[in-house]
């Protein structure tokens, strides 16, 4: 689930429990577009609006109650208002490598892969690129995949905490195959 917060000084309004197509549509879309967000018997725009996204589980009625709902937001969940606003911006088939890849990747997952597998689809479908480019698509892919729900991360076995990703995606020793942890990648 997502939260938004808009901020405008001195005006705050805040969202719940927004599914993914609701946060695009609704928040994102206008606001990379230049648009005004009317949200709240408000119009929000983008020029002098802070946008903040938070990806964490959903809340109760009873969470949100007596305006204790962002805080709960901001305990339980993170902050991906970066990953989210730039995956906006690319905006579906902006990039059709990547979308391609991540096709290949949901086939391939069906079954443990590691991060390695991931790269060495990048370079089967991409052998022109460089290998910069190849690694970089093949992070991309798998980081918007695990935030869309597509893709799971596994510690021998378990699922890794949202929270525990961003580390593990950014050591080398990950791609690489040379981490101390066996990390595998599933469709769920």
């Amino acid at each position: 689930m997502y939260h938004v917060e808009l901020r405008q000084f001195p005006h705050v309004s805040r969202a719940f429990n927004l599914d993914r197509e609701a946060l695009d549509t609704r928040f994102l879309k206008p606001f990379v577009a230049g648009e005004l967000i009317e949200y709240d018997e408000r119009r929000w725009g983008p020029e002098r609006t802070r946008l903040t996204v938070i990806e964490g589980p959903e809340l109760s009625h009873v969470d949100r109650g007596w305006g204790r709902g962002w805080g709960m937001v901001t305990k339980r969940g993170r902050d991906v208002t970066e990953l989210v606003l730039s995956e906006a911006r690319r905006g579906v088939g902006q990039r059709p490598e990547i979308d391609a890849l991540k096709d290949a990747l949901s086939d391939a997952a069906r079954s443990p892969i590691t991060f390695p597998d991931a790269v060495a689809l990048a370079i089967a479908r991409h052998p022109q690129l460089r290998a910069s480019e190849q690694l970089a698509l093949a992070e991309q892919a798998v980081w918007e995949m695990l935030h869309q729900g597509r893709l799971q991360m596994r510690d021998g076995g378990r699922p890794v905490a949202i929270e525990g990703w961003q580390p593990i995606v950014l050591r080398w020793s990950t791609w690489a195959g040379t981490a101390a942890e066996t990390i595998t990648l599933r469709t769920p």
